[in-house]
């Protein structure tokens, strides 16, 4: 069973930045890529982007492109989200996922973490 441990979350300002890390831990570790999602409240669980953990290869969602950055540090099985020039909208629980494919759809992915809260302020 792999577990994901998301840190990193927090109150910052609009135009601000924040730095989310996801570690994974447990089970065999035999992943394709990791994602990241976010869930607004009153609104269904949205892809920001994802990683594919051996290429490092990214894909992100056009609402977060350009701001948004994903990377991985293999040795340490931890995925990060470099998050600039934040918007109101970028509000949400952010979460991380692994997948055995190249998917933007949530039910692909198989282990998540329990998410943690993005909240940007005017």
């Amino acid at each position: 069973q792999v577990q994901l441990v998301e840190s990193g979350g927090g109150l910052v300002q609009a135009g601000g930045s924040l730095k989310l890390s996801c570690a994974a831990s447990g089970g065999t570790f035999s992943t394709y890529a990791m994602g990241w999602f976010r869930q607004a409240p009153g609104k269904e669980r949205e892809f920001v982007g994802r990683i594919s953990w051996s290429g490092g290869i990214t894909y992100y969602a056009d609402s977060v492109k350009g701001r948004f950055t994903i990377s991985r540090d293999t040795a340490n099985k931890t995925v990060y989200l470099q998050m600039n020039s934040l918007k109101l909208e970028d509000t949400a629980v952010y979460y991380c996922a692994t997948s055995t494919g190249w998917t933007t759809r949530s039910d692909r992915y198989d282990y998540w973490g329990q998410g943690t809260q993005v909240t940007v302020s005017s």
